[in-house]
């Protein structure tokens, strides 16, 4: 049987989980059809989802069409949860990109298509809920075209399938414009050829309210979207979801791209590096229990197949199980979506503190991003988030799934810093005996977006190899807090010499002292604060353009693009997030509603740092040398290495 996993995606409310619904009734999945304002939908099955009628987490349901198997992964279609979505796409071979035939093109369609584009990851467009007063199938197929892609053509539109046909072959153009007809074999097997190439992107229309146009799309996808290449036998998957069960403990969702994954088979994963050797580590964790998306277990999931596994303790979101060379593209973070704030998390019952710190350390593993961090000195609970509505989710899960009822802190921008200008940094880690550490290092400002750079040019006679790759492997936990607190980039980092000592260097001794040095290179050369710049894409009624375009100058940012219309005008524009944390509600009020926005992060930029924020230190200042030596040794409660 032929298998194909797709994702359907959306700007919310175009009727994305309404279409899930409406196929997996046609396929026989399911008897009768949910709904998602009733809280019933089938791919809404955490409780939050069912009250509140929003997608937030990605779903994965299969069912059969037409002898195909056919895997869908419902996304949420929410900018707060735009990470759920990018980490579907690892999971993908195609996509169905839904857009409403009243609002057309938005912001997040074009976000989302764009993450689809660059993965080149095939999709089918469907124009959804034509039954709908105001919808017009043909200018937002327009727009698709105009804003999107011009390899895009709507069905049935003979000249819109042929121009994209003939797009790169002159001589078919040409017998189609002196009247040749094209053949209609012909047409479904060359534009399937082209849709699971990524050339060509076929637009079908319909309403999934009232069943309209369905059927075509499923016998598309099956036509269209199915991958013709025969799978390796080699075992390759992807983790791209996690689920906490009660009984069973942390189950992941793995894609399987080829191969078979079988109970009690063990798994090799790494463990990260050995800190003497720089050697990658490994270990062989056996899978307990495989499960179906359905829930029922299974003895193997096989290639093209999505399932559960369970037992495989150390399996990250976004690790490959396998041969990672025999995935259709790679798996890195895309850019829908990152967290820009943190908040304080505040139990009610101040005893509950380390069953909330469990809690969010558990919602941290099926949401890496979350990112919860333990500030040990002022017994402080903060987490990082996309939003908002995030907010609220997150405090409902809480407060449902553990028994937690918690408030928040004011939400605070995710800030980073830089060194201000070149310096040097110095530690010699000779006291108490035995230890020997010493190193200079060179800090440098690096140009924006450049990340940290490293380099030695100290000689191996000077600092054994193996503790060059300790000094390599301590940045992360040297840079992760600067002199004001926030994580360290855009710098280069130069090892200009040291030494280490024949006797009294001990095998951790480099990265302890690390910090020390970097600590003191960025205490020099000073400290400029750098914020995080949104790309706000606004689609606004033409008579709202002159306040929101005041907005954006009264919250520090820029007008990049205007693109007026007579129905909707699109402006695009550079604002601080910091300004920028509650404007979807003043934009709501101030349009009628009407008006929408999607973001991204852009860049980050330099900040003064009255109109920023320093943050708290979570661990022993490495500067505070005799408190951060104790600490290094065990000798306070969390040690040097907690950052959690």
């Amino acid at each position: 049987m032929k298998r194909v996993c797709i994702g359907i995606l959306a700007h919310v409310d175009a009727g994305k989980t309404t279409l899930s619904e409406q196929i997996l009734l046609l396929s026989g999945a399911i008897r009768k059809k949910g709904s998602v304002d009733s809280g019933t939908a089938h791919t809404d099955t955490l409780p939050v989802e069912q009250r509140r009628g929003i997608s937030v987490k990605a779903s994965c349901v299969s069912f059969t069409w037409k002898g195909t198997q056919v895997n869908l992964i419902d996304t949420p279609g929410h900018v707060d949860f735009s990470a759920e979505v990018e980490r579907s796409l690892w999971a993908l071979d195609a996509a169905v990109l839904v857009v409403c035939g009243v609002e057309g093109v938005q912001p997040q369609t074009e976000a989302l298509f764009a993450a689809i584009a660059e993965k080149k990851i095939p999709c089918l467009f469907f124009i959804n809920k034509l039954d709908r007063e105001g919808a017009d199938a043909g200018r937002v197929a327009a727009q698709i075209r105009r804003m999107l892609t011009s390899s895009a053509c709507l069905i049935g539109d003979d000249d819109a399938v042929a121009d994209v046909l003939c797009a790169d072959d002159d001589a078919l153009m040409e017998r189609y414009l002196s009247g040749e007809t094209l053949n209609p074999a012909f047409i479904k097997r060359r534009l399937g050829e082209m849709t699971r190439n990524a050339q060509a992107y076929p637009i079908l229309c319909g309403s999934a309210l009232r069943e309209e146009g369905v059927v075509p799309l499923l016998d598309a996808v099956t036509d269209w979207l199915t991958p013709d290449a025969p799978p390796s036998d080699a075992l390759c998957g992807v983790a791209f979801a996690a689920a906490q069960d009660k009984l069973l403990g942390r189950g992941v969702f793995v894609r399987m791209f080829s191969g078979r994954l079988s109970a009690r088979m063990p798994v090799t994963l790494p463990a990260g590096t050995d800190p003497l050797t720089g050697e990658e580590k490994f270990v062989q964790p056996k899978v307990t229990q495989l499960r179906s998306v359905s829930g029922a277990p299974v003895d193997a999931l096989g290639a093209g197949e999505v399932g559960v596994v369970y037992g495989l303790g150390a399996l990250r979101i976004g690790q490959v199980l396998g041969d990672a060379s025999l995935l259709p593209r790679p798996v890195e973070t895309g850019k829908l979506r990152t967290p820009l704030i943190t908040v304080q998390v505040i139990p009610e019952q101040a005893e509950d503190m380390p069953a909330l710190r469990e809690a969010c350390d558990i919602l941290s593993g099926e949401d890496p991003l979350l990112q919860s961090s333990y500030i040990r000195t002022l017994n402080e609970l903060h987490m990082n988030v996309m939003g908002t509505i995030q907010l609220e989710i997150l405090e409902e899960m809480l407060r449902t799934r553990f028994s937690l009822p918690v408030r928040f802190g004011k939400p605070a921008v995710l800030y980073r810093e830089t060194i201000s200008s070149a310096a040097t940094g110095f530690v010699a880690y000779t006291m108490p005996k035995p230890c020997w550490a010493v190193m200079e290092f060179c800090i440098e400002p690096a140009p924006r977006g450049s990340g940290v750079t490293f380099e030695s040019q100290c000689h191996v006679r000077d600092i054994l190899g193996r503790y060059q790759n300790q000094v390599r492997q301590a940045l992360p936990l040297a840079l992760a807090q600067g002199r004001l607190g926030w994580p360290v980039t855009d710098v280069k980092i130069t090892l200009m010499g040291g030494s280490h000592h024949q006797f009294h260097t001990h095998p951790l001794d480099f990265i302890v002292a690390t910090p020390m040095g970097i600590q003191d290179g960025l205490r020099r050369g000073g400290s400029t604060l750098l914020e995080p710049m949104l790309e706000i894409r606004f689609l606004i009624p033409p008579e709202c353009v002159g306040r929101v375009m005041s907005d954006v100058v009264a919250m520090r940012g820029e007008t990049l693009e205007a693109q007026p219309s007579q129905e909707r005008t699109r402006l695009t524009a550079l604002v601080p997030a910091a300004t920028s944390l509650d404007y979807s509600m003043t934009l709501a009020a101030v349009t009628g509603g009407r008006g929408v926005m999607s973001v991204k992060l852009h860049s980050y930029r330099e900040c003064p740092l009255n109109l920023g924020a320093t943050a708290p230190r979570r661990n022993v200042d490495p500067l505070d040398e005799s408190r951060y030596i104790l600490a290094a040794r065990s000798a306070l409660e969390g040690g040097i290495f907690d950052l959690s």
